[in-house]
Parts: C-alpha cells; structure tokens; sequence
C-alpha cells in the first residue's frame, strides 16, 4: 500500500520536468525561471522536513501519510490553472510542504514491520515505487502534455491521488512502534513502545554520532547529482537530441529509473546478507554504488551519442540503485527507534537542499555562465567520486562504534 502511495509521490513531483520545454514556448520562461521553479519544490521539501520528522514520531504515522497524500495531489491539481512564474513557484513550494510528510512516517512504518534482518530489503522493495512512480509521472506528463496540453497530466494525477488515499483509508495498519524488534527480541517490554523524545534530546544526540552526519552530507551530494539528472534529463533529451516531448519524458526516466530498481533490489539483498556480524556493511555497499557511478556520470554528459547516453544512464541507474536501497537503513543502524521519524526528517531536509541547488544550479549555469547541459552533467561526477570516497571511510571508521552505541540505547 506504501509502495503506490511513494509512487504517486514521486510521479506528482517528476510530471513538471516533462513539460518544462513547452512551458518555455508557450510563456517564454528561460533555463534560469525553470530552473527556479524546478527548486522551488525542494526547497520548502527541505525546509519542512524536520518538522515533518516531528510529527511522525508524535502522531499516528497513518494520518500523517494520508493526510499528506491529499494534500499534494490537491496542489497538483491547481499545477494546472498555472500561467506566470510566481504562480508554478507557489504551487511547487506548496506540493513540497505536502509531500515532506512522507517519508519520515512511512519509513519509520516499515521499520515497525522489519528488523534488521531483512529491513534493507524491504525498504528497497518500497524504494522501486520511487522509480516506477518518476518513470509514470515523467512519461504521463510529456505524452499528455504533447496531445492535450500542458496542464492535463496534472488533473489525471490529482484525481488519481485522491481516490487512492480514500481506498487505503480502510486498509492501512498502523504498528507500535518498534514492534518488529521487540517481537524479535521477544523482551518483556513488547507491548510498551519506546518513549517519544525531545526535539533538543534527539539534537544533542544526532550531534554526537559522525556516522549520521556523514551519511546525511553524502546524501546531500547523491541528491545534488539525482535532482540534475531528474530535472534537466527530459529537456537535454529534446534539445540536445532533438527527441520529440513525449520520447524525452520516456526516455529520461525509463532508463535510470529501471536501472535503479534492478540495482535497489540487488543493494537491499546485498546489504541484508554482508550485514550480519560486519558493522558498517549498509555503508559499504551505498559507498560501491557511488564510486562505480561516477564515470557514468560523466559518460552521460559528454556523449553525443543517443544510445551511448542510453547506456550510461542505465549503467548510472543501476549504481545508484545500490545506493538509494540502503538510505535509510544504514541511518536506523545508528539511530534508536525513538528518533527514527525525526532523523529521516533532517536527512530529507539536508539532502534536498543539495536537490534544490542542483536542479538550480544547471539552469543558472547554462544561463548566466553560458555552459552547455553536457558540461554540467558530466561535472557532477566529480561529487559522486567525493561522497563514495566519504563513505568508505565512514564504513570503515565510524560506523561500527555507531552501530554498536545505537544497539544498547535501543
């Protein structure tokens, strides 16, 4: 039932980037505009998610998911009344607000099903709705906007979005917290979930425990890199290689996006198995998705050639798959179930600033700085290169001490 909430999630935030080229011939918006309103979406994503993470430690986590998917599938809806700037920038602002809640609840929700022991997987089975949700918005939206017009994707997904939150009303199961662990463990505490923590007490924690702050500053630079590829692939595609709308929305997200799910599934079972009895492992195996996707980063934006850059992003997908599979699961390695919510909170919010600055950051490039989309794709692998290096270290490190602290304060 996550896995087609996550799906509408990711579609409803991939659908603009579709239609971004016709959004430039029909009210003249330039690279840098698009790209404002690109970030827009991840800024205030970003902004809110500590406060998200709050609320899905304190409240039933099947409110939270709810209540957040009928607010931004109401919000793209109002996507399509849109006709200046300011007005796709409120709307996409608008959207991250609602769309912030979610992962922080839903992933905390997976935990209370999965233990340590087949978690990795579990979340990289939920994770391929993120893929298969950015493969049908980007595809929906560029055939949709081709045919009937900019605006019309943006309804079927509203509504869509809607009718799923009334359905899974009835059906989603809200667990204690902890249940899997405890019941697990078979502790005589395994009716009492863990006490909710203090905003300072979970600070001042997160503030003694390097392996999480790494892991976040890495997922800054992984997000940095996907929000480029997420944002700008379907215009590359159409301008670069002269792809019409409809094949550019396919072809931007059908490549990465498979990959990624064939690479999550692998990085999931990968990281459940080395995991045993190797502390750190989850780490290992995000840190071997980066430094094996690098060059394919770079292959990407410097070809000229359509079924090369096809390769590549397969290739890229597929790595960054391994990577993606452990996201959260390496973090709730070394956080405690108390500040499961709130910890994917300050992630989401850390990583989606390096999002927003990268979805900016190619269009003020190719703006202002007269770049080529090219040359600013193949740069970002330079940053994959640096975080993969990054966590190899902390793999090796700092993680076991971590792991280990998190386990007795369990």
């Amino acid at each position: 039932m996550l896995w087609f909430i996550c799906f509408f999630n990711y579609a409803d935030r991939q659908a603009i980037f579709s239609i971004f080229p016709l959004l430039e011939a029909e009210y003249g918006f330039t690279e840098e505009q698009l790209g404002r309103i690109g970030s827009a979406f991840t800024l205030v994503y970003a902004i809110t998610a500590p406060f998200a993470g709050q609320v899905g430690d304190r409240f039933p986590r099947k409110l939270v998911i709810l209540g957040g998917l009928y607010v931004w599938s109401i919000v793209t809806g109002f996507t399509s009344l849109c006709t200046k700037v300011w007005h796709f920038v409120l709307v996409r602002a608008s959207e991250g607000l609602g769309e912030t809640f979610y992962f922080p609840a839903s992933m905390s929700l997976v935990s209370d099903y999965h233990s340590k022991r087949t978690r990795s997987r579990a979340m990289s089975i939920h994770q391929t709705s993120v893929y298969a949700g950015t493969i049908g918005g980007g595809a929906l939206a560029g055939w949709m906007g081709q045919t009937y017009g900019w605006w019309s994707s943006f309804v079927v997904l509203a509504v869509a979005g809607v009718v799923l939150g009334l359905v899974l009303t009835v059906f989603i199961r809200e667990p204690q917290r902890n249940e899997a662990e405890r019941a697990e463990s078979g502790g005589a505490d395994a009716l009492h979930p863990p006490a909710t923590m203090p905003w300072s007490t979970f600070l001042a924690g997160l503030l003694r425990n390097p392996t999480a702050i790494m892991l976040m500053v890495a997922f800054f630079g992984a997000n940095f890199v996907g929000l480029v590829f997420l944002t700008w692939m379907p215009t590359f595609l159409a301008k670069d290689f002269k792809q019409s709308l409809a094949a550019a929305g396919v072809g931007a997200t059908v490549f990465i996006q498979v990959g990624s799910m064939l690479g999550s599934i692998v990085g999931g079972t990968l990281a459940d198995r080395w995991s045993h009895g190797r502390p750190g492992a989850r780490i290992g195996v995000q840190s071997l998705g980066l430094l094996l996707g690098t060059p394919f980063i770079y292959l990407c934006g410097s070809t000229s050639e359509l079924s090369i850059l096809m390769v590549g992003m397969s290739f890229f997908g597929f790595f960054k798959g391994l990577y993606d599979a452990n996201i959260w699961a390496s973090l709730y390695d070394v956080i405690p179930p108390a500040r499961r919510g709130s910890a994917v909170g300050v992630m989401n919010m850390v990583g989606w600033f390096g999002g927003g600055l990268g979805s900016y950051s190619l269009g003020w490039a190719v703006t202002e700085r007269g770049m080529t989309m090219g040359a600013v794709i193949a740069s970002t692998a330079l940053i994959y290169l640096i975080v993969g290096c990054v966590l190899v270290l902390v793999a090796l490190l700092l993680a076991p001490r971590d792991i280990r602290k998190a386990a007795i304060e369990q």
